[in-house]
């Protein structure tokens, strides 16, 4: 995954359609499509596709991660999730969320990590779990860490601003800034136009695509997953769903409802096993209630 997800940009611009196999310096080399080490194909205007049977059990791993895998400068993608407990609350009302979901769920959100180029959390999300926001649990290199902090709540001593790990941008809004700052502990400050509430998302975005981010993770929380949500920033939407009964918290997802559930957005999703836990993937781009097959069962276990 992470040798296509490094090809991507290249086999765009190629144009060409192309079948891949593994390297020995652990990128892809064309091969034809019969070839039996063949593992994956690119399609142009589509991206990849694997070439794998049904029953090979590294199936299931290229089912979830080439959509991502596939994006390019000209085709990015941003991509968020959020573990949350069968009653739909993300964290106690105290902000504990470690963990929510199981071991599997953590890997797979490092290795998110690791097919991104950044990283995007809110100060919420520092400030209740101060996470590093690297790649540890998988290969594969760690991402720019962006934190979302727009009225500046937070204080300098997290890790994330100390560590030196990653390279880590610090985004609040203008107002909140003074115009010599340049850091905020070891982190680049952004400055993004917005208020005390929030920033505007579409400038954020800009910014970071101009940085050469065409793949990003936006990893939590709540509010600033919804925050993404409601400005139609999102390409895909990653549940996972814990099997417990969490009774009060934070919620996960939140939006303005529509009058009537006919207008409920029905995205297409695909649906995976991750040990006790199940994880929805949606697909915002296209729906779900246009007579389309979108699979209605658990059709991957990870």
């Amino acid at each position: 995954m992470l040798a296509a997800a490094r090809s991507a940009e290249p086999l765009a611009e190629a144009n060409q359609p192309a079948a891949l196999a593994l390297a020995p310096d652990e990128g892809l080399r064309p091969v034809r499509e019969n070839d039996p080490e063949a593992l994956v194909a690119w399609r142009p205007g589509v991206g990849f596709e694997a070439l794998l049977p049904p029953e090979d059990p590294r199936r299931a791993l290229m089912d979830l991660y080439l959509p991502i895998c596939s994006a390019t400068t000209a085709n990015p993608i941003t991509v968020a999730h959020l573990g949350q407990s069968l009653d739909g609350f993300i964290a106690t009302h105290a902000g504990e969320s470690n963990w929510v979901t199981g071991e599997e769920n953590i890997l797979h959100m490092h290795r998110l990590r690791a097919l991104c180029a950044a990283v995007v959390v809110g100060a919420g999300t520092v400030a209740a779990d101060d996470p590093q926001l690297t790649t540890r649990l998988t290969t594969g290199p760690s991402p720019l860490r962006v934190v979302l902090d727009p009225g500046r709540r937070l204080a300098g001593h997290y890790r994330v601003f100390q560590d030196g790990a990653a390279e880590t941008l610090y985004v609040c809004a203008r107002s909140s800034s003074l115009p010599d700052e340049d850091r905020f502990g070891r982190a680049i400050l952004v400055r993004i136009e917005g208020n005390a509430d929030g920033v505007d998302l579409v400038e954020l975005m800009r910014v970071l695509r101009a940085l050469g981010c065409a793949r990003v993770f936006v990893e939590g929380g709540g509010v600033t997953v919804s925050s993404f949500l409601e400005a139609n920033l999102l390409d895909r939407l990653q549940i996972t769903v814990a099997p417990f009964l969490m009774g009060e918290g934070r919620p996960a997802v939140r939006r303005q409802p529509p009058a009537v559930l006919r207008d409920c957005h029905r995205p297409r999703y695909r649906v995976f096993r991750m040990g006790g836990d199940v994880l929805f993937d949606c697909d915002l781009g296209a729906r779900g209630d246009d007579g389309s097959d979108a699979p209605a069962s658990i059709t991957r276990v990870i």
